[in-house]
């Protein structure tokens, strides 16, 4: 139980996009995404909460790299929340690998995160759903992949009852006024406007609700 001066940790997981450039060899290191635009607006806003803000995103991640991670990154940090954004990789592995990863798979491993984490630390769940943008040919192709990926996030959301995140929405109406590449060029990695799209869907999945 945490006392009322007590630190309480908000955890961002997942890969790249969470990743976003941040320094490995410093513990408190958030990136240049969107996990620091919503630290920086959370701790200004609620100061008194005495928020601690990680960032344990690492690029090229997939469901099965945060299962053999969750424990260090994860259980161990005592988070109060944690924000979970992976599955792209899993669709650019299939075709720039040959490796698939298939959608059961996929729901079967993030589902036993889900479970672990709140079994074990009792913290509050935000899912953010995988994204892409169709820039080119071949990304269009890609959906086939995504799609029912996106569904089952959607699905675990119901399931826990998390706060949830439609990212690839947000991206769809965001670039339906504007070129796709202005949020992200490779219809994977977002441009700044493209993070701060996601920082400001993630904060407004907050509205109205006890989460902090």
């Amino acid at each position: 139980m945490l006392h009322k001066d007590e630190e309480k940790v908000l955890l961002f997981q997942g890969d790249s996009i969470t990743d976003c450039g941040r320094n490995y060899s410093d513990p408190g290191s958030l990136g240049s995404g969107y996990a620091l635009m919503v630290a920086g607006k959370l701790g200004l806003k609620y100061p008194e909460k005495r928020i601690r803000f990680l960032n344990r995103g690492i690029s090229g991640n997939r469901v099965v790299d945060l299962r053999s991670r969750w424990d260090e990154d994860c259980i161990n940090l005592n988070p109060s929340w944690v924000s979970i954004l992976v599955g792209i990789n899993e669709v650019g592995w299939r075709y720039h690998r040959g490796e698939p990863t298939s959608t059961q798979a996929y729901y079967e491993g993030y589902r036993e995160l889900l479970v672990q984490t709140r079994e074990k630390t009792g913290a509050k769940i935000i899912l953010m759903e995988p994204f892409l943008l169709p820039v080119t040919e071949e990304k269009k192709h890609w959906r086939e992949d995504l799609d029912p990926k996106i569904q089952a996030v959607r699905e675990l959301a119901r399931e826990f009852n998390t706060l949830y995140v439609p990212l690839d929405g947000l991206f769809a109406s965001a670039s339906a006024q504007h070129d796709m590449t202005y949020y992200a060029p490779d219809g994977v990695h977002p441009t700044p406007a493209g993070h701060a799209l996601m920082a400001d869907g993630w904060l407004a999945a907050l509205k109205g609700k006890s989460f902090l």
